[in-house]
């Protein structure tokens, strides 16, 4: 297969001892992109480190609404330093999560406000966490709200991203008409292991809805493994068992999947000169 993990954390601690050979994995499985974005200013500096050492990887830079009670002036500019980055190709991951509220709602909305007035100012799409209680949408409804009001459903603005995706729906969660509304705004949805998950049937309903050259797939690794991953570190190479599942509620073909995703990831994360990836027969550097 011919794969793209959207969203992985390679700079997690769970990654600290065997980085490599998960890299190499990956590759062994056919992962020809990984992005890894930030949910700190240290995590976010970390994954601009991890691209030095594997120029084929890309980066992120963002502050998670888990942190945002956390990080002081001093951390969001190191955040707004690393957004001027070439190897930094997106903003976040941020966003809401009214599920687990590790941080105040309120701080949650300033931190996301930020980070879309940073999108707008580089030009570089804002990666979206969005969570509510399993049955409910009050995070999904704010998020669009937020969206709306800072001008990403305004076509002049969307100009700034010469036609791409604004922003990336994460690990989509959520009821079918939240994402048709993301959709009309010219989002990009990801698909993670997630939608295994009691409570995310709609994902397979929205799954053949996004178009496919804004349809992504990812691992949220080391989180959110999927049927037949190791349920205490998923890892970039069983992005292949979401992107199957993909394909079956689209009824595509694995080479037109395959093809599709990688072009999808290629035009909403723009980088020149991005580095090609190594043989799969070893990591490389």
């Amino acid at each position: 297969m011919r794969l793209a993990d959207s969203h992985c954390h390679l700079q997690a601690d769970r990654f600290g001892g065997d980085l490599e050979i998960v890299i190499g994995g990956a590759r062994m499985a056919g992962v020809e992109r990984i992005l890894v974005p930030g949910w700190d200013p240290a995590s976010s500096e970390a994954a601009v480190g991890l691209v030095g050492r594997y120029p084929w990887l890309d980066a992120a830079a963002g502050i998670h609404p888990h942190a945002a009670a956390e990080v002081d002036e001093a951390g969001w500019a190191k955040v707004v330093e690393l957004a001027g980055d070439p190897r930094v190709v997106a903003i976040g991951e941020t966003g809401l999560d009214t599920d687990r509220n590790f941080s105040p709602l309120e701080d949650q909305l300033a931190n996301l406000r930020r980070h879309l007035a940073l999108s707008l100012a580089t030009g570089k799409p804002a990666i979206l966490h969005c969570r509510s209680r399993v049955g409910e949408r009050d995070a999904q409804d704010l998020l669009v709200r937020e969206l709306r009001d800072t001008g990403f459903d305004d076509r002049a603005a969307l100009g700034r991203f010469d036609g791409r995706p604004p922003a990336i729906i994460h690990s989509f969660s959520g009821p079918v008409d939240y994402a048709e509304t993301v959709i009309e705004m010219g989002l990009a949805v990801s698909f993670s292991g997630l939608v295994f998950r009691a409570g995310e049937e709609p994902s397979a309903d929205v799954a053949r809805l996004v178009p496919a050259d804004r349809l992504l797939v990812e691992t949220d690794a080391p989180y959110l493994s999927p049927p037949g991953a190791p349920r205490r570190r998923n890892e970039p190479e069983w992005v292949r068992v979401t992107a199957v599942w993909l394909g079956e509620r689209r009824g595509e073909t694995a080479e037109v999947l395959e093809a599709a995703l990688s072009a999808a990831y290629d035009r909403v994360f723009v980088r020149p000169g991005r580095t090609a990836p190594p043989s799969a027969l070893g990591p490389g550097r």
